[in-house]
């Protein structure tokens, strides 16, 4: 009977340190999902600023890029530098996507301007919204937006 409660005690210990571990390999904050909306240069350059922070410190990074953020993407648009390092925000969005960072505009974005598919820079995808909810919801994802 003592050989029996002492495995069951083992096989406990061991179930539940187990859930910990697996808890603890999705739950490490090491997420980051960035939106993007503002209008200001300066609005649409800190949340990427960021999201490079994050990528060189080990996190996995996603971006979507709505509203005024979505320009961002827009191949033919010149983007206002800023210092002090004389970048532009898709100097900063180009840096994610050659790190494989998965790169969206919302699903709303082209429908609702005048831009096609074919005016976003290579790398740029269009969001799947219930995609991107369960990334969101994942365990051990932050969230940033501006």
């Amino acid at each position: 009977m003592k050989s029996l409660t002492t495995t069951l005690i083992g096989l406990a210990l061991a179930v539940l340190l187990s859930g910990n571990a697996l808890a603890d390999s999705h739950d490490d904050g090491k997420r980051l999902f960035v939106s993007v909306t503002g209008s200001a240069a300066q609005d649409r350059a800190m949340p990427l600023v960021l999201a490079n922070q994050a990528l060189d410190q080990g996190a996995e990074v996603r971006v979507l890029l709505c509203g005024a953020g979505g320009e961002i993407a827009v191949a033919e648009l010149e983007l206002k530098t800023l210092a002090p390092r004389g970048l532009t925000p898709r100097d900063l969005l180009n840096r994610l996507i050659q790190h494989e960072v998965t790169v969206e505009v919302c699903a709303i974005f082209l429908p609702n301007t005048d831009y096609t598919e074919d005016d976003l820079i290579d790398g740029v995808g269009i969001a799947n919204p219930g995609d991107v909810a369960n990334w969101m919801m994942a365990p051990g994802t932050r969230l940033f937006s501006n």
